[in-house]
């Protein structure tokens, strides 16, 4: 099995001897892994890529652990994401207020690499992702409304957080064109600076995704105005 058919963890925890003790029982286990070391890195990471799983230390340089899941669970592109949670901070009043906040598991620091594991596995199974209810409706490609994949029959595959937000916006409106400076509003948001340039490299992303399904040609780039989702006959 080669990284990108693996199930991708986040691990996030800054000290280093312990996530690379994390990622090297993990990828034994069967598991693709990418450590970050704070907060604001892991945001961004959460944001640029899909993950089936985040174990998210408390105690974080930077923004803090608790403020990450907080973020983590109203997002919409993020909010499906299983979370366990490692401290070292292992009271109960502790534990409580992490799972509070929505962790859905608790591992006190120290722990066994075994365990670990076990609980990964556990979380992983008992996933949303396994139980992805499914668009319904008349176009041939349809988006699942908890997840970021894009399903055509019985074929599917996974998109990136900004790939599916592109996407959705521009099915919703079929064939209608959108600039790339309506595309960062919508997608991106007000809030946030990026260049015009970003669209295309989502866009390039996309079709590229898009491609293993044969739908490509879905996203049409209309020179000199932007982008229309098309959509196919069949």
């Amino acid at each position: 099995m080669t990284d990108k058919e693996r199930p991708k963890i986040l691990i996030v925890e800054d000290d280093e001897s312990i996530a690379r003790l994390m990622a090297l029982h993990l990828r034994a286990a069967g598991y693709a892994t990418e450590i970050v070391g704070d907060g604001d890195r892991a945001w961004q990471c959460l944001q640029q890529d899909s993950w089936r799983l985040v174990i998210l230390d408390r105690m974080l340089p930077g923004m803090s652990g608790m403020k990450l899941l907080r973020w983590l669970r109203r997002d919409e592109m993020t909010h499906y994401v299983p979370v366990l949670m490692v401290t070292a901070l292992g009271m109960s009043a502790e534990r409580i207020k992490g799972l509070n906040e929505g962790a859905d598991d608790y591992l006190p620091k120290p722990f066994e690499p075994d365990e670990l594991v076990a609980r990964v596995r556990a979380l992983l199974r008992r996933s949303r992702l396994s139980e992805r209810p499914v668009v319904t409706g008349m176009g041939v490609l349809q988006l699942d409304p908890e997840v970021p994949v894009v399903y055509d029959g019985d074929q599917h595959v996974e998109l990136r957080p900004l790939e599916y937000k592109l996407l959705k916006v521009l099915m919703a409106k079929p064939g209608k064109t959108r600039s790339r400076e309506w595309l960062l509003d919508h997608v991106w948001g007000h809030d946030v600076f990026v260049e015009p340039r970003t669209v295309d490299v989502t866009v390039k992303r996309l079709r590229k995704a898009l491609k293993k399904l044969g739908r490509k040609q879905c996203v049409e780039t209309v020179r000199g105005m932007g982008y229309r989702y098309v959509e196919p006959k069949h």
